[in-house]
């Protein structure tokens, strides 16, 4: 879960790239183990000429010594998933490459059931996510429930590409069939942008270039659609939220009188001359400047990292919040929520955990559990009476500090939280905050 605002350094957030002015777009890939989803990766790296020359003679070569005629594009992802199979690493692993138009951060995502939470994770911060069949197989439950978690953690958009279809003709008529009842699925689940894209990774149909053996098809190449797709609007430009990660107070002589507020914006627009409210201990004041690095600039926009400064002297530290004085979010102890457990040890009532939500820090005791989700079936199991490791369901919290929270339906970053074992350490539960 997006938990935390994120410094100015380390892993790029979605949005434009201030360095280079291009947009960033985060999606997430989920299939089973053989649908493909290795070769797709290598497909979409290998044709963005995103590996060097020694990576391809390698799988080059490799790919000669199994006896194939063809480059095995999957080999450029066969280290993470033969860790798997080790039982090394089941984590996320991520992936880089950029085309003219954008850059890409891939979020290679487990398919198992028992690794929901890794999934969770990966998924949280994604913009898109492309579900992965194989054509000959059709829908199975593993792409209903990745599908089904793509909407619980509210991924705006959506795509299904139907593979291997060289292995199937290139049926029109299985690529309708699986079409029509993905989207008949699809429509019990909050999925505001569906597209459906029929491609053979192995032989690059449709994933970069236009295929030749599929005329019937006139929608976009997989490429063009990732690069092309509108993410900007699906944040919130409304509510200007800005959790507070830390006070800036250079030592230098130069800037005795410099104190600013770190953070990445959550919400809205935030602009100098702007009237603002420090939450939670409503003190007001106007916004002096805002500064990116070593420059001052003109407004500050979800997801940039900025510095903001205030008029006056207000007492602001860590786990506030800077948001606007006419549409400030609501402190909140009683938190209504969705949560994904991911430990062993099962989430049960009366069990008092630590909570963390964007910067801010408190305890919590869990007051109820409603029901337990099924994500093959959506059924609500309303006489569990626990969560185990992997199990998603409706959880009533009551904190001991009052988080400034949305519903995360509004807004992904205010409207999530963690969870975490506070005699070890860790996280063992990621919340969404319901409306």
């Amino acid at each position: 879960m997006a938990t935390d605002t994120q410094p100015t350094t380390g892993e790029p957030t979605t949005g434009p790239d201030i360095t280079t002015g291009m947009d960033l777009l985060r999606f997430a890939t989920a299939g089973s183990v053989d649908d493909g989803k290795s070769t797709l990766i290598g497909r979409l790296l290998y044709d963005s000429k995103s590996i060097f020359e020694d990576q391809l003679e390698a799988v080059e070569s490799t790919s000669q010594s199994k006896g194939h005629e063809y480059t095995d594009l999957s080999l450029l992802t066969d280290g993470l998933r033969s860790e798997r199979e080790q039982g090394i690493t089941i984590d996320v692993a991520y992936r880089y490459f950029a085309t003219p138009n954008r850059k890409f951060i891939i979020a290679d995502t487990p398919g198992h059931v028992q690794y929901t939470r890794n999934m969770v994770t990966g998924a949280s911060t994604a913009d898109l996510g492309l579900v992965l069949v194989d054509a000959r197989n059709g829908l199975t439950e593993q792409s209903r429930r990745h599908a089904v978690l793509l909407s619980l953690l509210r991924v705006p958009h959506l795509v299904l590409c139907i593979n291997k279809m060289d292995l199937v003709d290139y049926s029109e008529e299985t690529y309708n069939r699986i079409h029509q009842e993905f989207t008949q699925f699809a429509t019990k689940l909050n999925i505001p942008d569906l597209e459906v894209i029929p491609i053979s990774a192995l032989q690059g149909d449709n994933v970069v270039e236009r295929s030749q053996n599929m005329p019937w098809y006139s929608g976009p190449t997989l490429i063009h659609h990732l690069e092309h797709i509108h993410v900007a609007s699906d944040r919130d430009l409304i509510d200007a939220r800005f959790p507070v990660q830390y006070v800036v107070r250079p030592k230098s002589d130069d800037f005795h009188d410099y104190r600013g507020y770190a953070g990445q914006v959550a919400g809205g627009v935030f602009k100098p001359g702007d009237e603002v409210v420090v939450l939670p201990s409503g003190m007001t004041s106007t916004i002096a400047g805002i500064d990116l690095f070593d420059e001052e600039v003109a407004e500050a926009f979800p997801p940039m990292s900025v510095t903001i400064r205030l008029a006056d002297d207000v007492d602001v530290s860590r786990g506030d919040m800077i948001a606007r004085v006419k549409n400030a979010p609501e402190p909140v102890q009683d938190i209504d929520a969705m949560v994904s457990w991911m430990t062993t040890k099962p989430l049960q009532p009366r069990q008092k955990l630590a909570i963390k939500h964007t910067t801010r820090t408190g305890r919590a005791l869990v007051k109820d559990i409603q029901y337990r989700l099924d994500v093959n079936t959506l059924h609500r199991d309303q006489d569990a009476t626990e969560l185990g490791l992997n199990e998603i369901g409706r959880v009533q919290l009551r904190t001991t500090v009052p988080l400034l929270a949305d519903p995360y339906s509004k807004n992904r970053t205010t409207g999530s939280f963690i969870l975490i074992d506070e005699a070890t350490g860790v996280t063992v539960g990621a919340g969404m905050i319901n409306g």
